[in-house]
């Protein structure tokens, strides 16, 4: 079986992006891009794709983005995964938010370090607690025979923590990905796209244009 996407050509028109447009700090540049996309109704915009590899397999999945800031850019998950397995083992990580919807993209990539265990507290308690006990019911990535046991994993765990504040799980937490580099992608016409790269080289950003 075939299909045949040739003919599927769409052209990017929205907009175009010149060097003395974009902020001399990655960080406020990606801020100011993410309030835009909010502003656009972009579908979950927070919504980003994370690259892994153990450097056997390379592994990529969607997850959300918690917040960021100058340190890096900040998402949750269990230990246990494959992902965190992954990153343990070679703590490099790509990015990549897919805001097509306003015919932009950003990549980012960099080390990996996991946040402490502060944060993750912090994080965890601002969760609803539906999603706390979910963290608690799900041994993620394991192999699951049906999901009356997920949901049965989940009701042992309202029962256990029935009673008062529930708990961080040792194997829970958060990663943040200390970014190298940043690129800002916005699409043009004829596929003569706009992109840009903000490399840190001894601590400093700098900032290239790239060929489409």
């Amino acid at each position: 079986m075939k299909l045949d996407l040739t003919h599927h050509r769409p052209e990017f028109l929205q907009a175009g992006l010149s060097r003395d447009e974009l902020d001399d700090n990655p960080f406020k540049q990606f801020k100011l891009w993410f309030e835009q996309a909010e502003q656009a109704d972009v579908i979950n915009p927070s919504a980003m794709s994370l690259a892994t590899s153990d450097g056997l397999e390379i592994s990529l999945r969607t997850v959300l983005l918690k917040y960021f800031d100058e340190k890096g850019f900040v998402f949750f998950t269990n230990y246990a995964s494959k992902k965190s397995k992954q990153m343990d083992e070679n703590p490099q990580a790509a990015l990549l938010f897919p805001w097509l919807a306003i015919e932009r993209q950003v990549k980012v990539s960099g080390r990996v370090e996991r946040v402490s265990t502060v944060e993750s507290m912090r994080y965890f308690a601002s969760r609803p607690k539906e999603s706390q006990l979910g963290a608690w019911a799900s041994h993620q990535s394991s192999i699951l025979p049906s999901r009356q046991l997920l949901l049965s994993q989940f009701e042992a765990m309202k029962a256990k923590f029935k009673q008062g504040e529930i708990p961080l799980p040792d194997f829970w937490g958060g990663y943040r990905i200390i970014p190298e580099t940043i690129e800002f992608w916005q699409g043009r016409e004829n596929r003569l796209h706009d992109r840009f790269v903000y490399q840190r080289v001894d601590g400093v950003w700098t900032i290239s244009r790239l060929a489409p």
